[in-house]
């Protein structure tokens, strides 16, 4: 009897395990699935268990040519649906996951009825991939999910250290003479430098530091310390988010090729220089709209998301008028203080606006969340408050006005595929260098401080929706979403791209 995936190319799919991370890799698992590709998809076995409780036992079963395997994370078994503590995670990743997943792709191997592996796609988080790949002779590449502007900026976290952009350098110097000459230093000389050495690092994010330009990153003019990814906060080159983001994004360029989820005429300026560094990219965003272009069938019906979605939302939306609702999600990360949750709930509440609020069970810090009585007492007649739904669905509805949004990459394009404008509340990672590009570069969003309070919610909302700098970048965000549906459609650069990318880098077609 023939193999069913039988002279198929096979490639095997390795995503960061979380939701923003999963979506792209499905999406472009889909794609070359289109192409003739028998695919791989393996997810962590934490996430697997969290596929199965939101859709069943059936729902990873896939197809004859599009199955789904598992790897272990290193970390203790949890029924938490939730996503994972992302130090932790990565720090178990970097230790745990080469060993088990050489071993998945050697027995994948030797399975009847499947075809040998040809290449490896995994994420730019998921750098062992590489390793993996030599050990086996496979080809391998890399698939940055994020943005392109982070990925130049995660590039220089070597070159900020070298720099001495961080008072940990110098407190590691006083530390160090400190503990050398111990005996020889007085009472008061002992007081002073220990002092130093612990406040100079809560001063970091308030003395200034954080406004300093950058001005010599390539084609990134103007961008400030506080706008590079979240953990340049930590002010210390040995925190394991600063060292693991930074490290895995120079290891991207070890790969054959890397893909962005991007299109060129959004982040022109950041992809002429990385292609300058590594020439083999490939921009094919967005790719939720490339994927539009399949036919319907079982494998484009997969679903991607690790919560289950809430499909009344749209039929709520569908009886309100064009442009009039806020649309508010932090994303699958996200976490605040119950304090801020509050300020977030009475600015909704105080702006009078119909909206549309995810609140995920896990969003307050250590805690379920709890909205007060009197909130929802004051909102029943127009806000409508679910734990998570099809975001690409929501975005492009015509009654959705402005996005409040945690600036992740995937709800960036989402938003600009929807023609939505953005207001900005970035969380942690490339989240603040989104923000700044949206509200710099792009002319599409207006952030909100960090310390939220319900007023600064009030007032950035009716900007928004009722005031004429709020009526300019609808008209941008409309803009982006007209050169977002270029890119992808038949021709467009990204729609090539692609197609360059499956005959080039993966030598099929």
């Amino acid at each position: 009897m023939g193999s069913v995936g039988a002279g198929k190319p096979h490639a095997v799919f390795v995503p960061f395990p979380a939701q923003g991370h999963v979506n792209p890799m499905m999406q472009l698992a889909k794609l070359l699935h289109s192409r003739g590709f028998f695919i791989t998809f393996v997810n962590t076995e934490y996430n697997h268990r969290r596929f199965i409780r939101s859709y069943g036992a059936d729902s990873l079963i896939g197809l004859p040519d599009f199955q789904f395997e598992m790897i272990p994370d290193g970390l203790p078994s949890s029924d938490r649906d939730a996503t994972q503590d992302l130090s932790v995670l990565c720090a178990t990743i970097r230790k745990n996951c080469l060993a088990p997943f050489v071993e998945l792709v050697s027995t994948v191997n030797s399975t009847p009825q499947v075809p040998n592996v040809t290449c490896i796609i995994s994420d730019g988080l998921m750098t062992f991939a590489i390793e993996a790949a030599e050990m086996l002779g496979i080809q391998e590449v890399q698939f940055w999910t994020a943005s392109a502007c982070s990925f130049m900026a995660y590039l220089q976290f070597s070159e900020l250290v070298e720099r001495g952009f961080f008072h940990s350098n110098v407190r590691s110097s006083y530390f160090k003479f400190f503990t050398s000459q111990l005996c020889n230093l007085s009472i008061k000389t002992r007081i002073f430098t220990l002092v130093f050495v612990f406040v100079s690092a809560e001063t970091f994010l308030t003395d200034g530091t954080l406004d300093q330009t950058v001005n010599w990153v390539p084609r990134m003019s103007n961008i400030r310390l506080r706008d590079f990814p979240s953990f340049v906060r930590a002010n210390n080159p040995n925190d394991i988010l600063f060292d693991y983001f930074g490290s895995e994004a120079q290891n991207c360029l070890k790969a054959s090729a890397i893909i962005f989820n991007t299109f060129e005429e959004f982040e022109h300026e950041v992809l002429k220089a990385i292609a300058a560094k590594f020439p083999q990219i490939y921009n094919i965003g967005p790719l939720h709209r490339l994927v539009r272009h399949l036919p319907d069938g079982p494998s484009t019906a997969m679903n991607s998301s690790l919560w289950k979605e809430d499909t009344t939302c749209i039929e709520w939306l569908d009886k309100r008028e064009p442009n009039s609702v806020v649309y508010v999600n932090y994303g699958s990360i996200t976490v605040m203080s119950e304090k801020h949750l509050k300020e977030f709930a009475w600015g909704l509440a105080n702006c009078k606006h119909p909206f549309l609020w995810i609140v995920r069970s896990d969003i307050v810090m250590g805690d379920s969340a709890v909205l007060e009585k009197e909130f929802l007492e004051e909102i029943k007649d127009r806000g409508l408050i679910i734990s998570w739904c099809n975001q690409k669905r929501v975005l492009s509805h015509p009654s959705v006005g402005v996005f409040l949004t945690h600036s992740g990459w995937n709800s960036t394009v989402e938003a600009i595929s929807g023609g939505a404008p953005l207001i900005c509340w970035p969380f942690f990672a490339d989240q603040q260098t989104n923000c700044r590009y949206a509200c710099k570069e792009w002319g599409i969003g207006m952030e909100v401080d960090h310390d939220v309070k319900r007023e600064n919610i009030v007032s950035l909302v009716n900007k928004m929706m009722e005031g004429e700098e709020g009526k300019k970048m609808k008209e941008k965000a409309l803009e982006w979403k007209k050169k977002a549906e270029a890119a992808t459609g038949v021709g467009g650069l990204s729609y090539s791209d692609f197609d360059r990318f499956v005959k080039e880098a993966l030598k099929h077609g």
